[in-house]
């Protein structure tokens, strides 16, 4: 037996688990913030690459017909949008490959709950993750690469995340920091992925970028097999796992599913909205935004993929002043549920789509607007993606039974995957409109998002769980 395998098949001692600390917290919390890291290196790496990637290189007329299966998928999406040229279906592509990915993870948390435990669901959807990487520096396997990271991100996202709350069994304060460290991990990959890829794909070649994103993945796999040791022990074949599975739901757990499954719901004009950002957005950049630099012994333009970086980068600021907001209103006993956070999210993105829009109407007589404009939307949508990202893991772990936990963050994310094919749709209009409209029409999806979700508030917290009322009254949520 491997060492790997004996890992799997034995639970971290306490010896272990207590004999490190990261930040005051478990080691596990290292392993999964880094492991989470590196795959957010791969993944937002490549999204930085794929919109400009198909646009300028893949699906021109001389290169199209070489990529297997182009001929049946374009068909198959004419058959529902009509006739699509090289821009929107692009769009339309990237739209669909987000929304799928971010469908997966509830089929990911099934296997792991049902079949494979989370950490071999982990292990073997992280080497499938990688090969896609790999096989997108080969024009013709574009969409089996995109196959495959669907299939990757399904089973690494749901089940790392829920690891972090098994690190901390009825410890829900910590549990929330801890949340927040790890969700400031996502956004380091995130930030550097980009930045990497990018520069590799400008000046080497998109197939350089590419690879450098499969070479990130290994090492998330590395660093996950690597700790192990630390990470909480799988509950697949345990009897706690089997028995109270089979439970029906009791009257106040079905209340608090339901309400969790409305309040997905109403987020889909946020992610609809905040999608943009990888897909219609990178347009704007690529043929709007002057890029020019002249700097000490770079002269020359910023890659376009750069700019996706912003969104992450954002994060590290503004956690820690949204973190002394929410402590400050708990202890001044302002209460701000979950549902107000996302209306308070959506109006930031259609914040941030109406000053686009502004830049675009300031460039209606030609030239190139500044990139000040890009920095200023992407405060505005990670503020937003703040106020509603970490804080549903956090609310999942705290309201939602156990033996659904990993399915139910594979719901959290598969919510995005009708918003992401909505985002798709409404990319495709980018090329027939002019832009200061395209950028009111992103406005005023996400402004009626927060309108809808805001009268909701007194009916989803009648039915939030009493200790989840009292954990959000305290500032915790």
């Amino acid at each position: 037996m491997t060492q790997a395998q004996s890992e799997l098949a034995t639970p971290p001692a306490a010896a272990n688990a207590a004999s490190k600390t990261f930040f005051g917290h478990p080691e596990g919390l290292r392993v999964l913030f880094t492991t989470e890291a590196w795959e957010r290196f791969a993944f937002q790496g490549n999204l930085g690459l794929i919109t400009l990637y198909t646009v300028r290189h893949l699906f021109t007329p001389a290169k199209a017909d070489s990529v297997i299966g182009y001929g049946a998928i374009k068909a198959g999406l004419e058959s529902i949008f009509g006739a699509l040229e090289p821009q929107p279906f692009a769009s339309q592509l990237v739209g669909l490959y987000i929304g799928l990915a971010y469908f997966a993870p509830i089929l990911g948390g099934l296997v792991a709950d049902h079949v494979l435990g989370l950490r071999r669901t982990v292990i073997i959807s992280a080497v499938i993750m990688a090969a896609g990487h790999f096989m997108m520096a080969f024009e013709s396997l574009f969409f089996f690469a995109l196959l495959a990271l669907i299939i990757g991100v399904g089973g690494t996202k749901p089940n790392l995340s829920i690891q972090v709350a098994a690190l901390y069994a009825g410890d829900a304060p910590r549990r929330d920091r801890a949340y927040s460290i790890f969700y400031v991990g996502i956004n380091i990959g995130s930030f550097v992925g980009p930045l990497v890829c990018g520069a590799l794909a400008e000046s080497l070649g998109w197939h350089y970028g590419f690879a450098a994103a499969g070479v990130g993945m290994l090492i998330s796999l590395g660093v996950y097999l690597h700790g192990l040791r630390w990470l909480p022990p799988d509950h697949l074949g345990q009897p706690a796992a089997t028995g109270p599975r089979k439970l029906p739901l009791n009257p106040e757990e079905r209340r608090a599913l339901r309400a969790f499954l409305l309040v997905c719901v109403f987020s889909i004009p946020f992610w609809a909205a905040y999608e943009q950002h990888s897909n219609s957005l990178m347009l704007w950049v690529d043929s709007f935004t002057d890029r020019s630099i002249d700097l000490f012994f770079w002269r020359g333009e910023i890659p376009p993929s750069w700019f996706l970086s912003l969104n992450a980068f954002m994060v590290l600021p503004l956690t820690p002043i949204i973190l002394r907001l929410w402590t400050w209103q708990g202890r001044h006993g302002i209460r701000r549920t979950m549902v107000t956070k996302m209306a308070f999210a959506s109006w930031a993105v259609a914040f941030a789509n109406l000053l686009m829009a502004a830049a675009a109407f300031g460039i209606s007589g030609g030239g190139k607007a500044s990139p000040l404009w890009l920095l200023a939307y992407f405060a505005l949508i990670t503020f937003g993606e703040l106020y509603l990202a970490p804080v549903g893991l956090s609310v999942i772990a705290a309201m939602i039974p156990q033996r659904l936990r990993s399915m139910m963050i594979g719901v959290w994310f598969a919510i995005s995957s009708p918003a992401a094919i909505l985002g798709g749709w409404l990319s495709g209009f980018w090329i027939d409109m002019s832009k200061v409209h395209f950028f009111l029409m992103i406005a005023a999806i996400a402004g009626l998002g927060g309108a809808l979700i805001w009268p909701l508030r007194p009916l989803v917290w009648a039915a939030w769980p009493t200790e989840t009322q009292a954990a959000t009254s305290s500032g915790s949520s």
